[in-house]
């Protein structure tokens, strides 16, 4: 795993000077070679390694106790309002032990008689949170069975399981396998009536899943979506390049492995939407900034004007330091109710008046004539 390190810890308590010999612009007409002079602290700054060992490290004795902590109070606020438990289930893709949260409602109907949804949560190393919880309960009410796997490489399960993450690769199939276990499990659960929406990461994972050629979903909301990741790397800089390069997946920068940043890239597989698909982004996004998404918004404009529903929020009101990254998931942690703003509560009107056209929560399929 990556240690942190200083200019000084690199290069000793003295600066040194490094020079370095590169092809000069003239070089390739049979000119000679530049000489450079390399400034230490720049280029222990920009330095980005692409070994597995060197992948950041987290504090997981702290994010266990933090996941026992969210998963106590889900369970705590979950009784007498919503039928819960958090499951295990094998993924498709490697037979990881994926964790999974389960919502229901309390009265459940007959075979095939609830829509339902599979919920993926954001961040390079993220996790399900408190902060579902309101938004789940409104799911809920409506008549949704909800699904929220923590994929491989979310927080709260240890080094291993950190360390498993695949970016765009195998945790995309873990979330798949959610769909799998519903269909299996929960004869209640109509096959044909099961969508996806995710948020940022999970909002990458919902796009990805969503243009595939073959997939099972009706439709899904992908929320303030990461898009691009050969553009993403390079407006973010090393300290963010660090989390993806030492994954094996990619094993490197873009520029040394493109068709991995590529293949991994939602935005370069709209061409293969087949079904619905709804997107909110943020001008005042300093996550996944505007100028990321906006590259999806447009092409989906351009190319499947018939199954893209897209709306950008101009500067919408802040919640945290991303600015407008959570502009639909203001969420007081005291209390887990909304903290609503006009742009959350227009965002999630149109994503239940999606999911209600797509879905149709609301029939109970159990029943003749439905």
């Amino acid at each position: 795993m990556r240690k942190q390190i200083s200019p000084r810890n690199l290069l000793g308590a003295t600066a040194l000077s490094l020079v370095i010999s590169i092809p000069s612009a003239a070089q390739q007409g049979g000119g000679s070679r530049q000489t450079v002079r390399l400034d230490p602290a720049r280029t222990v700054d920009l330095y980005v390694s692409n070994r597995p060992e060197d992948h950041p490290r987290a504090d997981y004795a702290r994010d266990i106790a933090i996941k026992a902590r969210t998963d106590s109070i889900l369970a705590a606020r979950s009784r007498g309002v919503m039928d819960y438990r958090k499951i295990t289930y094998q993924s498709n893709a490697d037979d990881m032990d994926i964790p999974a949260y389960l919502w229901q409602p309390r009265k459940k109907r007959g075979p095939r008689g609830h829509a339902a949804m599979v919920w993926v949560h954001g961040g390079v190393h993220g996790d399900v949170d408190i902060g579902f919880y309101p938004f789940v309960r409104e799911a809920v009410a409506r008549g949704y069975v909800i699904i929220a796997p923590d994929f491989g490489g979310s927080t709260g399960y240890g080094q291993a399981f950190h360390e498993a993450i695949d970016y765009g690769g195998y945790e995309v199939d873990d979330v798949m396998t959610a769909y799998t276990w519903l269909v299996r499990n929960l004869p209640q659960v109509d096959p044909e009536r099961i969508g996806i929406m995710g948020w940022s990461h999970g909002g990458f994972i919902t796009a990805h899943l969503l243009f595939r050629d073959n997939q099972p979903f009706q439709g899904g909301a992908a929320i303030v979506p990461v898009t691009n990741l050969v553009f993403r790397l390079s407006y973010k800089g090393p300290g963010y390049q660090r989390s993806y390069a030492t994954q094996p997946g990619f094993g490197g920068l873009p520029f040394e492995n493109h068709k991995a940043y590529i293949d991994r890239s939602p935005l370069y597989h709209v061409e293969n939407l087949k079904v619905p698909i709804l997107v909110h982004v943020a001008t005042n996004d300093s996550d996944v900034n505007y100028v990321e998404d906006q590259q999806l918004v447009w092409k989906l404009r351009a190319l499947k004007p018939d199954l893209a529903e897209t709306k950008v929020y101009v500067n919408p009101a802040p919640w945290g330091a991303s600015v407008g990254h959570a502009f639909s998931r203001r969420v007081d942690r005291n209390t887990l109710e909304r903290v609503d703003s006009p742009a959350q509560r227009d965002s999630w009107n149109r994503t239940w008046d999606f999911f209600e056209w797509i879905l149709r929560p609301y029939e109970d399929r159990s029943k003749p004539g439905q």
